[in-house]
């Protein structure tokens, strides 16, 4: 069984970027400075970050590649047949295992409705965040669907294989605050996230909380692997831009989150 990851050609650098803060494009930005417009789906924006840490854009046998403070975030890696594939993968998940709106440990409830595919399933309630066997009504979750699993081959190359799908669908104002991805036995694994339906504004922290923190724009079909000193950096999405999207009839966005849990 190996951990390493598949070699994807060369990478030609594009831009790198570093140094004063100064827009090419809008899309990212660093601590909450607004954009100059909306950005158009799909498009490729950037904003320096702070002296010495320099963004890369690299193309490679994956295609666009943003790397930003450890996250590999693959710009459009699904196109839009593959977009509508996964949709129709997932509708048997969604009647298998309903969306429930979970409450954090104290007892707030989350903005996000989720549900989840595999051996086990994310779940909180005033009992804790954990993962459970079975879905909250009792049923055991279904299966990763295949089309799932081929994005976590392609993008890491790992022979082990993600035990956990957390779906989370964000209705119009849903967001998740910064936190980090911890409920897991090992963290040498990295953890996919794909992006389907409305933008969505991605926030990157520290390791540490608080600091200076980086967003870009998530649009559908992007792909996010969360590995080696990304994995457990807080993370977040501060809103999404509602029915920016056709993918979702009734608008929203689906992010699948995929995860070695033991």
């Amino acid at each position: 069984m190996t951990r390493g990851r598949t070699r994807c050609g060369a990478q030609t650098p594009i831009i790198v970027l570093s140094g004063a803060c100064t827009f090419q494009r809008p899309g990212v930005y660093k601590d909450r400075k607004p954009l100059l417009q909306p950005p158009k789906p799909g498009s490729l924006c950037e904003l320096s970050g702070n002296p010495g840490q320099a963004r890369q854009v690299t193309e490679g046998k994956l295609g666009m590649r943003i790397t930003l403070r450890g996250f590999e975030i693959f710009k459009g890696r699904l196109d839009a047949p593959a977009q509508r594939a996964l949709i129709a993968a997932l509708r048997p998940v969604l009647q298998a295992a309903p969306l429930v709106s979970p409450q954090t440990p104290y007892g707030k409830a989350m903005s996000v409705r989720m549900t989840s595919a595999g051996a086990v399933g994310w779940y909180s309630d005033r009992k804790g965040y954990r993962y459970m066997p079975q879905h909250p009504q009792g049923t055991a979750w279904p299966d990763i669907p295949q089309p799932v699993l081929d994005i976590w081959d392609d993008v890491t190359g790992l022979e082990r294989r993600p035990d956990c799908c957390l779906v989370n669908y964000y209705g119009e104002g849903a967001r998740m605050g910064l936190h980090q991805d911890k409920d897991e036995a090992d963290f040498s694994w990295p953890v996919v996230s794909v992006s389907l339906g409305d933008d969505g504004l991605f926030r990157i922290g520290n390791r540490t909380p608080g600091g200076s923190t980086e967003s870009i724009w998530l649009t559908s079909g992007d792909v996010v692997v969360m590995g080696g000193e990304a994995r457990l950096a807080y993370h977040g999405l501060d809103r999404i831009r509602f029915k920016s999207s056709r993918l979702l009839s009734k608008g929203g966005r689906l992010n699948l989150t995929l995860r070695v849990t033991s």
